[in-house]
This record gives C-alpha cells, structure tokens and sequence, in this order.
C-alpha cells in the first residue's frame, strides 16, 4: 500500500489518447445499437441469414472489443506508470568528482618539491588514476573560481589542464574557496548524479568560512598541500605561510568532509580515494534512482491481445 500511494504517470501526456478511444468506443456502441433496433422488427432466424458473417455475432470478444482493450493498454503503457524506484544503470560509475585547486602565488612554495602546485598535479594525477573510469571535473580558484573542465570519463585531459595551471593566468588574486565549492556543486547538480569534492590547498582564508558554514555543499575532502613550519624551504622559495592544520581541519568539518595531509609517497592519496568512496556509499538513496517504467509490463499482454486480428474474421469496419 505504501508504494502505491506513490503512483503516477512518468509520461501523462501520452493519457491525451484516451480521448479518440472515447469516440472509438462510442462509434462501437453506435454501431452495435443499430444491430440491436434490427432484432427487435426481425425474427433471429432470418437476422443470421441476413448478416455477412454469422459467425461474428456468436463471438464472445468482438474485434471491437480487443481494439478498445488493446488502445487503453497501450495508452496506459505509453504513459509509463511508476510506483516503485530502482538504481539506475551503472550508478557506480556515474559517481561524479569534482577537483578543485587553489592556483595562488602561494601554492608556488616550495616547501613541498618541487612545489606546492607541482605537487598538487601529481596528486591529481595519482587519484585519477585510483578512479579509472570515474567521471571527474577540474574546478581552479584563486580570486575568482573557474570551471576548468566539466566532467568527462578522460583523465588525461584532466591531467593536461590541470599541469597547464600558474597563478598569473588567474583574473584575480585572493582566495575565494567558497566560490570554488559553489561552483564545484552547481556542476554536481547539473549533472544529477550522486558525487563529491576534492579541494587541494595551503590555507583558507579564515573570512571565507561563513561562506562556507551557510552553504549547502556535498562532502568536501580536503587534500593540504603545505608543509609544516618544522620545513625550512629552500632559501629563492616564494614566501607562504606554513601548514595551519587546526584551521584546515576546522574547514573540514564546516564542509563535512576530512582532511588529508600530503606525504612523499602515494599513502595520502589512497587515504583521500577511501574518504571520497565512502561519501559515494553513505549519498542519500534518491541519489542515483529513478522510478521503475512498469508500462513494459503490459507489452506481453497487448502482443497476446493483437494476435486476435491475424486470424480469420479479425478486421473490423466502423460505419
């Protein structure tokens, strides 16, 4: 009883067909009420002998009769009737991620070798190649936020792009991460597809956390690319603050994600790709679904029906 208080038509407008099966049937039943009028002035004897087919008036479902069935079924399988929902066809797959990189003269350090974007590069690279055939779109930020590339299943071209990245080919300097995560969900929205966010930076700037803290976002993991100020960099490295770990991880938290620190070897990438998968896992269970199209149900049945019109005395004429 539950899933039927959810039922409806996924195509009500195929229900305009109903309209000409109304004259359909009213021209049947025209017609069947003048064989009737004959009855009653003509004995049934002499009537039979009359009619072209005598046999017709003997059968029990009429052509007439299984077009009208037939047209109702059809109409009702065209408007495609759904009460129940199912996972939608490689749903795993169509889980979406959406990169977004901090590209500030900052990230041009070189606390982290070669630097803190050069770095950040290889990241990318390492967890595109965790995701094979994931869908993934690269988002930049610094002053202004920028869709880089939408999402697409070639990583390569992510990667392309993303090593192509320098802070001077940015608009705008400064740090506007909130933008960056906005724009990071609207192109998870458009998509319609369960999905989540990777922001790879140094800092936050601490005026953009009410932004962050009123925005509706997915789950935000947050990769640090910046070390802390027990590494001294080399003495011609542009100037950035060290790693403030406390406020990333507060970031984190505001955007319901976790926070990974960048280590030499490849550990923190395979600890981001598990975070990221458990968000495909935990997305709520709309996401990812659609409604069940239980007019192919009726197919099978209109398929039996219209075999009653490929034998002997199945067409039909309405006058």
């Amino acid at each position: 009883m539950n899933s039927l208080a959810h039922f409806h038509f996924l195509r009500p407008e195929w229900l305009w067909l109903l309209l000409p099966l109304s004259l359909l049937a009213w021209m049947a039943i025209r017609q069947q009420q003048r064989k009737d009028r004959w009855q009653a002035v003509m004995a049934p004897h002499l009537l039979e002998a009359l009619l072209v087919n005598p046999e017709r008036g003997k059968q029990r479902f009429r052509p007439t009769t299984l077009l009208l069935v037939c047209w109702l079924l059809g109409t009702l399988a065209l408007a495609g009737p759904a009460w129940n929902k199912e996972s939608t066809p490689f749903t795993e797959e169509q889980s979406a991620l959406v990169i977004v990189l901090r590209v500030s003269p900052d990230m041009l350090a070189q606390d982290i070798q070669p630097s803190r974007l050069q770095r950040a590069v290889h990241k990318i690279r390492d967890l595109l190649e965790l995701r094979a055939d994931g869908r993934t779109a690269l988002v930049a930020y610094a002053g202004s936020a920028h869709l880089v590339m939408p999402l697409t299943r070639d990583a390569e071209v992510i990667s392309t792009f993303a090593g192509e990245l320098e802070p001077d080919i940015m608009p705008l300097p400064g740090d506007a991460v909130s933008s960056a995560i906005a724009l990071a969900n609207q192109v998870l929205k458009k998509a319609q597809t369960a999905g989540s966010i990777v922001l790879l930076t140094d800092a936050i700037d601490p005026a953009e956390f009410e932004a962050l803290r009123q925005a509706e976002s997915t789950d935000v993991h947050i990769l640090a690319m910046a070390a802390g100020p027990e590494v001294l960099p080399p003495a011609n490295s542009p100037p950035a603050p060290p790693l403030d770990e406390a406020r990333l991880r507060e970031a984190a938290n505001v955007l319901g994600g976790s926070l990974t620190l960048a280590t030499i070897d490849d550990a923190d990438v395979r600890r981001l790709n598990g975070q990221v998968a458990r968000s495909f896992a935990n997305a709520p269970p709309s996401e990812g679904e659609r409604w069940r199209d239980a007019g192919y149900y009726l197919l099978p049945l209109i398929a039996l029906l219209l075999l009653a019109f490929f034998r002997s005395g199945g067409a039909m004429v309405l006058e």
